[in-house]
């Protein structure tokens, strides 16, 4: 009886149970670390879409949120400022579900900042706690005693002694208008139903200027899982 076939046959067997037990121990190798940024994708509504049309930058183009990884008696939580429930602490899982691609993976990436900073992530996530229940900022303004999702996360950092050219982030003048210079529909609605005059030109920073910062890098992309 030739063996030869029966033995090919086990090498490649082997050689998938190999592969296989590699690709997962690749999968499961990430570990979030305290204060890694975690960037999402949240949607494809007028609002999120809008928020991506006039903050795309030419390294980030499809971030709508932003909030800080922190460890909690044994658990993960994300601390973040959303809409309707302001400064909060969510659970990982929660984040992690809240918004899923076609293939049920969570639009979700994680950016660690350099070492640098490290020393000062315990006081950027004791900002953030301190706040919660904090009111959440639909009107994106940057001098109030509320906090959009990328505000909350720069000034985490800038209420620190840390040297303004040291800050980790950005800020520029904030644009609600389209292309052709003209403020977009989307934004128009946004700002009348609020009653509120929109805030163009003012002092601010969102999710995408944050992810195009060289202070930090993307470590782990949970859309690849």
């Amino acid at each position: 009886m030739n063996k030869t076939p029966k033995r090919t046959c086990i090498l490649i067997m082997f050689s998938f149970v190999f592969l296989s037990c590699h690709n997962n121990k690749n999968k499961s190798s990430f570990e979030l670390k305290q204060g890694d940024l975690l960037f999402q994708n949240t949607g494809t509504g007028e609002i999120d879409n809008a928020i991506k049309d006039v903050t795309a930058t030419s390294l980030a183009k499809n971030y709508s949120h932003v909030g800080m990884a922190m460890k909690k008696d044994g658990k993960w939580f994300v601390i973040e400022a959303i809409p309707k429930e302001g400064i909060c602490q969510t659970p990982l899982i929660k984040f992690l579900n809240r918004n899923k691609n076609k293939f049920n993976k969570s639009a979700t990436t994680v950016a660690r900042l350099d070492n640098y900073y490290q020393p000062y992530i315990s006081k950027a996530i004791a900002y953030g706690v301190e706040r919660i229940n904090t009111p959440y900022d639909e009107i994106f303004l940057w001098d109030d005693n509320s906090y959009y999702c990328s505000e909350l996360v720069y000034k985490m950092f800038s209420s620190q002694d840390l040297p303004t050219e040291s800050i980790p982030f950005l800020t520029h003048s904030m644009t609600f208008n389209d292309s052709s210079g003209n403020p977009m529909p989307s934004w128009k609605a946004y700002y009348k139903t609020r009653n509120q005059p929109i805030p163009e030109g003012i002092e601010g920073t969102n999710p995408n200027l944050m992810a195009s910062s060289p202070r930090i890098k993307f470590v782990h992309d949970y859309e690849n899982e």
